[in-house]
């Protein structure tokens, strides 16, 4: 977290380019893609965007489709993601998570008592 958001932002981009560029099949990790929706927000507010719910940067759901519809299979393989998520106050409706779920196939819920 000590870089600036313009790089944490492009991470799982760059992430993603990597695992492309293998062939076969990919499992890629994604420790926690709120980071990407987090880096995301900030460099909007730094470019002067007016957010959006909750304070997420407006282009929120364009920034994660880009991201997501990349994970996918082609002729030479597939690339399959396992990633954290962060739901802040496990609010499962807050954009971030919201956003992102609608993007996967499966999820699983883990919540502390």
């Amino acid at each position: 977290m000590n870089e600036p958001p313009g790089a944490r932002m492009r991470v799982g981009l760059t992430a993603l380019t990597m695992a492309e560029y293998f062939p076969g099949y990919v499992l890629l990790f994604i420790d926690n893609i709120f980071r990407f929706v987090q880096a995301g927000s900030e460099v909007s507010a730094l470019l002067g965007r007016m957010p959006s719910a909750v304070g997420y940067q407006p282009t929120l759901s364009t920034e994660m489709g880009s991201l997501q519809e990349r994970i996918t299979s082609t002729k030479e393989g597939s690339i399959t993601s396992i990633q954290a998520v962060y739901v802040p106050a496990d609010d499962l409706t807050d954009p971030a998570p919201a956003t992102t779920f609608a993007h996967l196939d499966a999820t699983t819920d883990y919540q502390e008592d």
